[in-house]
């Protein structure tokens, strides 16, 4: 049985140097208002981002953008653009991936039983919940997403 643990290793190892995506958490001061700062970086693998030494479940993909002067048809297309305006004010560069809202994964829990985030053990199996309810074999799930990232 292949733990959950050694297959993120091995994801890890095969993903060398393929770039990383931003890691970025909201913050708020009355001087620099409000923003999305870069708190580290890693590799977006569909449902998780993986860094050096944590996995992480994905939350909120922003690109980094000044919203200009545009009019717009919904509220939430104007809250998207102030999202992407707060992450280059924080420090992104225009038109780089900012990842925000992730929760760190407990591998451990996972590997000794239990579920955190995407990711459980069933049949001593660790799947992956990817497409609403649906649960896959983590380690074909990793195997698809590194080849569609080494096809790029």
């Amino acid at each position: 049985m292949k733990l959950t643990a050694d297959l993120l290793a091995a994801a890890r190892a095969q993903l060398t140097g393929i770039p990383k995506e931003g890691l970025g958490e909201e913050r708020s001061s009355r001087w620099r208002g409000d923003r999305i700062v870069r708190v580290g970086e890693a590799w977006h693998v569909g449902v998780l981002l993986l860094t050096d030494d944590r996995v992480l479940a994905t939350g909120e993909v922003l690109r980094a953008a000044d919203p200009g002067r545009r009019g717009y048809t919904a509220e939430s297309a104007r809250e998207r653009a102030a999202r992407r305006q707060m992450a280059l004010r924080g420090g992104f560069g225009e038109g780089e991936v900012a990842h925000v809202g992730w929760s760190v994964v407990d591998v451990d829990a996972v590997d000794a039983g239990d579920s955190s985030g995407p990711l459980s053990l069933r049949d001593g199996v660790p799947m992956v919940r990817w497409s609403g309810a649906a649960y896959r074999p983590l380690e074909a799930y990793l195997r698809e997403q590194i080849e569609l990232m080494l096809e790029e």
